[in-house]
């Protein structure tokens, strides 16, 4: 620790000057003890995990690791699975079921009483006048001018 860093670090940052026989610097020393011992007891913990990883590891290495038996089977096993897929499956058409039946319910087309159809304007109304008179005249023709017609109709 040294002293002559701790103070001008103080006064950078706080602005006030202390000298190296304050008190604070006991406190100082104290903590840097205290977190001493604990990084030491952390270092000896992590030791011994490590020792004792890898002592797993070299008996799985050397093949004395214990066998499963029957009796200890995982968890999952495969009918287990195989119910727990099918309840999934079960609960996504229950749900997709449920979601059409409340869209069945809920929605209601407009009746046809309150569908607007637009009103054809007088122009339109005209157009369509002449188009059925036009009809009518080219139904009267003889078969090669009517044929003309329609194929002149068809380019357009």
């Amino acid at each position: 620790m040294d002293q002559q860093k701790l103070r001008s670090l103080v006064f950078e940052k706080t602005g006030v000057r202390i000298d190296t026989d304050d008190p604070i610097f006991a406190l100082v020393a104290l903590n840097e003890a205290v977190l001493e011992e604990a990084v030491e007891r952390h270092v000896a913990l992590l030791e011994a995990a490590t020792q004792k990883l890898a002592l797993i590891a070299d008996e799985i290495k050397t093949g004395q690791a214990q066998q499963l038996t029957q009796d200890q089977t995982p968890a999952f096993s495969a009918p287990r699975e195989a119910r727990l897929i099918a309840l999934g499956v079960g609960m996504a058409i229950l749900a997709a079921l449920l979601v059409l039946a409340g869209q069945m319910l809920f929605f209601k087309p407009a009746p046809e009483s309150m569908i607007e159809v637009p009103k054809l304007t007088p122009g339109q109304i005209a157009a369509l006048k002449n188009g059925e008179k036009l009809s009518q005249a080219v139904q009267k023709l003889d078969q090669k001018s009517r044929a003309m017609i329609e194929l002149e109709m068809q380019k357009k």
